[in-house]
């Protein structure tokens, strides 16, 4: 009996209420004692995290913050049918009352430009294609032409470009709003000196003071309209000198005095 108490009171430990120490020095976890950690010793994720970001470096937003940016910044926008009408309307009197005041200038823009609207897309009056160097250019309502009309029709043969008397765009464009074309086939525009007179030794049809050389003039054709009703409505226009090239299948229209011709 003696043996059992003081085997219970060895392994007990004694009974002072303060921890036992270990072999080593340390001091054993008192599991008895209530579990109390310090504030400061508590695991927060923000401040985890921020400790981990490099000062001064703003912090990037997920998908969903930016999402919710977006749509914050995002302007409220919602216009009706009739909304949007009036507003077409008020656009298109502006316009007309500001053309009253102003002279219209043919050697800047083609038409005048027509209101911008949202989701509204702007259709070219029609697009030239120029068949020695396969370049396609647009012609768009109120769209400045001067220094891409001249590029445009420059000299294949020398690459040199001059300048082209812009009312051969108006020309163009007519032309293309009679016959609904959406595509113009240019066949000449500017010729060099050096070019026209190459031609001229060939024994091609050119005249010695080409308007080609003085950049007034080109010579055209739509695909799908017969070349005399093309010559027709270009000599309709009495602008200058219009040609009838009826083997090549193409017009020749020129800003000079008012002639015609028949060529091959």
């Amino acid at each position: 009996m003696i043996s059992l108490v003081v085997a219970l009171v060895a392994v007990s430990g004694p009974q002072t209420g303060l921890p036992e120490a270990s072999p080593q020095g340390e001091e054993l976890l008192d599991v008895t004692a209530p579990m109390l950690t310090p504030m400061s010793q508590v695991f927060e994720p923000i401040a985890a995290r921020a400790f981990h970001e490099t000062p001064g470096e703003p912090r990037s937003l997920s998908k969903r913050e930016e999402w919710f940016r977006d749509k914050e910044m995002r302007p409220d926008l919602h216009l009706s049918d009739a909304a949007l009408t009036s507003a077409q309307r008020e656009a298109a009197a502006a316009a007309k009352k500001a053309g009253g005041h102003r002279r219209p200038n043919s050697d800047s823009t083609v038409a005048s430009a027509p209101p911008v609207f949202p989701g509204v897309r702007i259709e070219p009056v029609t697009t030239l294609f120029n068949i020695w160097t396969h370049e396609a250019f647009p012609i768009l309502p109120g769209d400045p032409i001067e220094s891409q009309f001249h590029t445009f029709l420059r000299d294949h043969y020398t690459n040199q470009a001059t300048q082209m008397d812009t009312r051969l765009v108006d020309v163009l464009a007519r032309a293309a709003r009679k016959f609904s074309a959406s595509r113009i086939e240019i066949v000449s525009g500017y010729r060099s000196p050096k070019y026209n007179l190459m031609l001229r030794k060939k024994g091609h049809q050119v005249a010695r003071q080409s308007q080609h050389v003085e950049g007034h003039a080109v010579d055209f054709r739509i695909r799908g309209v017969p070349t005399r009703s093309l010559l027709s409505f270009v000599r309709s226009l009495r602008l200058g000198g219009v040609g009838f090239y009826p083997h090549s299948q193409f017009v020749h229209s020129d800003t000079g005095r008012v002639r015609y011709w028949t060529g091959s």
